[in-house]
């Protein structure tokens, strides 16, 4: 979905209220394109970790406004499913960044790893 309100349209068909009751969770899940208004913003919360941060930052439930309490991690869950077709993990996003040298040095377990020596 392109905009964090037809997430929250399709939230309101879900769970019912109006979509105003879920807009604050699905601007914070898009929040990151403040930094990369591209896919990858995705990478920061779109992912397993990502839903439980929206969880601790938005309590565990809300209520909506047809007084329905609705778990806040099956919203955000909903969200990435929306974006993504399935919840990634965080390893899975990391798994697909290239290393480049300015971030940081590698130990020998990485060298190994990344150069396909390790056994």
């Amino acid at each position: 979905m392109a905009h964090p309100y037809h997430h929250s349209v399709s939230s309101a068909r879900t769970w019912g209220g109006d979509p105003a009751d879920y807009q604050a969770i699905h601007d914070f899940m898009d929040s990151s394109k403040a930094a990369i208004a591209d896919f990858r913003h995705r990478a920061a919360l779109h992912h397993s970790s990502g839903i439980f941060i929206a969880e601790r930052v938005f309590g565990h439930v809300l209520t909506n406004s047809a007084g329905r309490i609705v778990p806040v991690r099956l919203i955000a869950e909903q969200h990435v499913k929306e974006d993504l077709g399935r919840i990634p993990s965080f390893a899975d996003w990391v798994r697909a960044i290239r290393p480049e040298a300015w971030m940081g040095p590698r130990s020998a377990l990485e060298r190994d790893i990344l150069d396909g020596s390790a056994s």
